[in-house]
Parts: C-alpha cells; structure tokens; sequence
C-alpha cells in the first residue's frame, strides 16, 4: 500500500511553491511506465512524501528501482480495462485516501475519459473532458480552433483515410506544401495500435513519389484516421518552445510555465520529446495559449509545442497536448511544483493564486558534454555553462531523495546510451532539426 509521511490527523503537508496546507493522505495513481510518470512521481514525493503508484505493461527500471513508486505490471498483452482494474483495485486498498489519477500520453488519456465515470467515484482528475481533450489533440481540428482565434500554425493538408478501404480512394495532393515536408498523425491515441514496418511518430517526406509511397503504406497497414501533411519549418531544435498550463476548476491557467527547448529525442519513435531546455519566459506565446484554452472551456493540464520561424520570427503552434507532458518536471526545477496546484485545486477545493514560472534553470536528460556539441550558438552554449558552474540544473531521474547503488548504475547507464542514440539517429545538429 503507498505510504507516506506521517502528519498529524493522518494529513501530508506540502513542501513547494504553494502556501502549506494540511493535505488527507494521498495516493497518486500514474498510468504509463517511463521517464514522464517518474517525473511526475518525483514531483508528488517533493511536495508531499507520499508513493506513487505507477500502472503500465512493464515499467522501466528507473521505475521498478525507484523507492517513490509502486509498479502495478499489466503485462504486454495489457487492455485498456485492465489499466481501469488495477487503479480501481488501488482504490479498494486505500479507503479514505484522497487519490489523484494522472497519465503522461495521449493513449492514456484517451483510456481515462472512456472509463471517467467509473473512475471519478474514487480519483481526482486533473484532465481535460473527453469531448475537449479530443479537440485540441487532434491536430486537424487544433489547426482550424487555431485559425478561429488567428493562432499562427503552419501550412497543412488533411489526409482522410476514412474511406481508404475503398477501391477509388485517392489520396490528396500534398504538392502545394513544396518538398521536403512533414508527415503525422492527426491523433497519437488512433495511431498508437497501428501495425506497420518502419513506423515513426513524425515522417519527413522528401518528394512526391515518397509522399504516395507513404499514403498508401497507411492505408494498407490499416490506418482509417487521419494524417497531417505539413511545411516543413526550417531552423534546428533551439527553434522550438514548450509551454505547459494548469487551468483550474474556475476555468483559471493558474500556473504557466514555459521552456526553449535545446535538444529533443531523434529516435523514430520518441521523435520531438525534448530532452534538454532552458526555462524562459515567453509572454505572447503564453498569451495565445491561455486565450485557446479559455476558448475551448479547458481543465486540467496542457502542453503546447511551438516553434519559431526563422525566415520571419512567428511562432507556428503545432500542437497542444491534453497532459502535462513527458518534460513537466521543468516547471518543479524552476520553483513551481505544478502537482501542487492540482492537488489545491481539486483535493482541497481551495483557489490558487496565479503563478508563472520566472527563474532560469538549465532542464536535461543528457550529459551536459553531449549537449553542448549541438548547440551551434555561442550564446546559448554560455548560458548552459553558466547554469551547470551555478548550480541550476535538474535531470529529473537524479533525485537526492531516491539514491540507491543499483537505481544510479541504472540512471547513469541511461544517459550514456543517449550518445548511442545521438550518433545512430541525430549525429550532428541541422538546419531543419531532421
């Protein structure tokens, strides 16, 4: 059963940004099995000493290795009902908690709405409805909620494989966008289950005969949603933001924080995940986030991508994601533990004064020798170097609080295996980041 520090009259006290409150003993539930669910354990454990337990087929091992986590594995075979059975079992062992249930990908999140009426009985959801999640992760209906509000995104072509199975089905022309272009699936959570030789979370398609090649690669593996061809934007991963908010039961973003991202993970399939950032303030682009989800009546956690044009300076918004995302403990390293706003929020029932993340904090899951070699701006190099001598930087998975032999040799063995990676997928950094 988790534990947690005791307090008296059986409550955890916080320790972060947020005033201390008296909190009743409290289970955070965690679907998923990697780095973004340790983040958010890591961020529960520094605010109020308590265990999460983390649901997934196999957890990792900076999971199974970790003494702020209890790992429920489902096994490959896993089904969405069985990720409902065991947090409704946590449930049963834990009467009179007050539990939080969280998940870090758009797969699990879907997994949450299908079953939120069952599972809000027991948990506090800070995630955004079923009808609101599914319209601003689904990238084709994001673009148009954007072009309603004069939100900039980049030039794209709806591919609709909805009739795919017919024998007259044509794909749409994807010409006008220019080569090379980009290639994604409108929503992660309908292509998570796709089965399909060389799959990737973002193809970069070089002409047109690549571009047939793929459509129709799609629609025989089976693929019946709708995918994205979209202008390829120029400029190297330093070129993307990351924003990420927590609107409250108010319909308030009582916390917004946001990050230049340095560096993301190039391997096929966690392609755009950053791996390393500066946290940064960026008002106008927070301004336009906050204004969408204020349009769409959202709740709960968001987390935006952008990225700036280098031929003209705009941010072009390409996503937003209905979670707080894999890289959320950026907003904790930097002052804010944003747990503890949910856990106000919705455990509490108490209101929040606004917050936004202010100090500068260097955010990486590399070595820092490794990052510097692609960072091409000698501005941006010093400012790493100057985080790192000061002392302001945070790996998430190197947790003072959670030091074990075999945990480190774990985390240590990790971060080499990111140079593998840099030289298999991304050896050198490049003009479009690809």
């Amino acid at each position: 059963m988790p534990g947690h520090d005791p307090s008296p009259a059986g409550t955890t006290q916080p320790r972060g940004s947020v005033p201390t409150v008296p909190v009743p003993e409290l289970v955070p539930v965690l679907l998923g099995g990697d780095i973004g669910v340790y983040a958010l354990a890591r961020c529960f454990h520094e605010a109020y000493r308590v265990v999460s337990v983390c649901i997934a087929p196999r957890p990792t091992q900076v999971l199974t290795r970790s003494r702020i986590v209890r790992t429920v594995a489902l096994g490959e075979h896993s089904e969405p009902g069985d990720y409902v059975e065991a947090a409704l079992d946590v449930a049963r062992r834990t009467p009179g908690a007050r539990r939080v249930l969280l998940a870090n990908t758009d797969w699990h999140i879907r997994v949450i709405n299908d079953h939120r009426q069952v599972l809000a009985e027991h948990f506090e959801i800070p995630v955004a409805s079923a009808p609101v999640a599914a319209r601003v992760s689904d990238k084709a209906v994001f673009a148009q909620v954007c072009a309603e509000l004069g939100v900039p995104t980049p030039a794209t072509v709806v591919q609709d494989f909805t009739d795919a199975g017919a024998q007259d089905w044509k794909p749409a022309d994807t010409a006008a966008l220019g080569y090379p272009q980009i290639a994604k699936p409108a929503s992660s959570a309908e292509y998570n289950d796709l089965r399909m030789e060389d799959k990737k979370k973002v193809f970069v398609v070089a002409d047109a005969q690549e571009a047939d090649s793929l459509w129709q690669r799609l629609r025989c593996a089976g693929f019946r949603g709708h995918f994205l061809a979209q202008e390829l934007i120029g400029g190297d991963d330093t070129s993307m933001r990351s924003l990420t908010a927590y609107v409250d039961s108010w319909g308030r973003a009582v916390l917004t924080g946001s990050a230049r991202v340095l560096l993301e993970d190039h391997a096929p399939t966690m392609l755009g995940n950053p791996v390393s950032m500066i946290t940064e303030p960026f008002t106008e682009m927070m301004e336009q986030a906050v204004r969408l989800l204020e349009h769409v009546g959202y709740r709960g956690f968001a987390n935006f991508d952008i990225k700036v044009d280098p031929r003209d300076g705009r941010a072009l918004f390409l996503e937003v994601n209905p979670r707080i995302g894999r890289n959320c403990y950026y907003m904790a390293a930097a002052g804010h533990n944003p747990v503890t706003f949910a856990v106000r929020d919705l455990v509490l029932g108490r209101e929040v004064e606004p917050a936004r993340v202010d100090q500068e904090v260097l955010y990486s899951l590399l070595p820092h020798r490794l990052l510097r070699r692609y960072l091409r701006e000698e501005s941006l190099r010093s400012r790493v170097n100057a985080l790192v001598s000061s002392g302001r930087s945070a790996n998430p998975l190197r947790y003072h609080r959670d030091r074990s032999l075999r945990r480190n040799l774990v985390v240590s063995a990790q971060e080499l295996n990111q140079y593998r990676k840099f030289a298999r997928y991304y050896p050198q950094a490049t003009d479009t980041a690809f």
